[in-house]
């Protein structure tokens, strides 16, 4: 997760596991090459190939194959039945853009060829076929089946009115050209139905994959932006509290350094044992950041290379520390504790003694030589802590005056992300009052 937040952002867009099958695309590829790009430009393609496989075997069917005297079809009659087979072929240039006009065309063309075959023969080609399937793939099945249904009927009725006229024999010469008819264009729409339904089902799973992917990539982000405010929580609590008190006691060395020198080089090895203190909470931060364990056994980079080892994590239970170091700083702090002790979770633990930690720094950049009063109360249902500073007692320092207002939302993010009550503000006395509440249901959760 740490690869992304130096990386570019996570843009790339999700693939898609059900795609077209190479061979399609392949065919796309081509057909675009050949310029026919849109359904029609392409029905008219497959209407022209259609056309000429048509005329092709009815042409054969006629002249060729069939043996002399077999089927009694004179010229005239043979020709005419090979214009409208072709003449099917090419009304499937409209199946996709007026599919009910294509199979009405076909369906009365194909009338006409039942109307001129022979009386033992039936005769049909593959037009019909085709629009049956794309009515069955472009209409819900209920409207393709009974569409097709009455072409059916209408076929049947042209076999059995043509046998009523031309043979006596009606059943004999009628059953063909009706159970071709049914056969052939049901068989077609069950077909065409089956192919739109597994359409549909794929399209659904390809939404549903990037779907996936997009809530995974948002739930990877969200990570990322947590990860992002944690470091930021953490480091500016460790560098604001450390730094500061080492700005403010520079700024002491400095006006010390002719008058006292004793004085100064205490001042200066105050500062460097506070720079080792520093270091060592950076260290422990960034290794609890990484996974790292805080004995250092999981990696060098969370031990101390000054031979003093890993700070241990911090808490409530070593607030008196914190008070002190405050108080060496020369800010008067007092440590009130109310009620028995009692554990609370490792999140909480570390957040309220960050926020006291923010608390006493924010007290001695904004308000330098004021007091401040730490109050820490176990009640039977929550925990309670308050940080209050009174007025400024005298000016702050010009280096340490300025705020970007980042202490205080962070300590509104820990107090959300232990659920706790959290609340800031002035106080009568021109100070400021920091109070966080955890209850037991609160602490329990986090």
């Amino acid at each position: 997760m740490n690869d992304h937040i130096g990386g570019g952002p996570l843009t790339a867009e999700p693939t898609d596991p059900a795609g077209p099958p190479r061979l399609t695309k392949r065919f796309d590829v081509l057909l675009a090459n050949l310029g026919a790009t849109g359904p029609f430009a392409r029905d008219c393609l497959l209407a022209a190939c259609v056309a000429g496989v048509t005329f092709t075997l009815m042409a054969a069917l006629f002249f060729v194959v069939t043996p002399p005297g077999e089927v009694v079809v004179d010229p005239v009659r043979a020709w005419l039945l090979v214009a409208l087979g072709v003449g099917q072929a090419l009304l499937l240039c409209l199946r996709r853009v007026r599919p009910l006009l294509c199979l009405a065309g076909i369906i009365g063309l194909q009338v006409a060829m039942i109307a001129l075959s022979p009386p033992d023969a039936t005769i049909r080609v593959l037009a019909p076929f085709v629009v049956a399937y794309t009515i069955g793939v472009l209409l819900p099945a209920r409207t393709a089946f009974m569409l097709v249904g009455a072409a059916v009927v209408v076929e049947a009725a042209a076999a059995f009115g043509t046998a009523a006229v031309m043979n006596p024999d009606l059943l004999l010469s009628a059953v063909g050209p009706a159970g071709s008819s049914a056969l052939s264009n049901l068989g077609a729409v069950a077909v065409g139905n089956y192919v739109a339904t597994r359409r549909r089902y794929t399209q659904l799973l390809r939404l549903q994959a990037a779907d996936a992917v997009r809530a995974q990539q948002t739930k990877v982000r969200a990570a990322i932006d947590a990860e992002r405010s944690q470091m930021a929580r953490e480091l500016h609590d460790v560098a604001a509290h450390h730094l500061s008190g080492m700005v403010v006691q520079a700024a002491a060395v400095h006006r010390l350094v002719d008058r006292d020198p004793e004085a100064a080089k205490a001042g200066v090895a105050w500062i460097r044992s506070q720079g080792k203190e520093t270091l060592n909470n950076l260290r422990l931060v960034v290794g609890v950041l990484r996974g790292t364990p805080a004995d250092g056994s999981g990696s060098g980079d969370t031990a101390g290379h000054d031979g003093e080892g890993s700070v241990p994590v911090p808490g409530l239970a070593v607030l008196d520390d914190l008070v002190r170091t405050a108080r060496d700083l020369g800010t008067p702090v007092e440590f009130v504790g109310v009620g028995s002790p009692r554990p609370v979770p490792p999140i909480a633990d570390v957040a309220l003694y960050r926020m006291v930690q923010e608390s006493l720094s924010n007290a001695r950049q904004h308000a330098p030589g004021a007091r401040v009063l730490i109050t820490l109360r176990y009640l039977p249902r929550e925990v309670s802590l308050a940080v209050v500073n009174g007025p400024p007692a005298r000016r702050p320092e010009p280096a340490v005056r300025t705020s970007s207002g980042v202490g205080l939302i962070g300590m509104r993010e820990r107090a959300q992300l232990i659920g706790a009550r959290f609340a800031a503000g002035p106080t009568s006395e021109a100070g400021w009052s920091v109070t966080v509440t955890l209850t037991s249901k609160g602490s329990d959760s986090s």
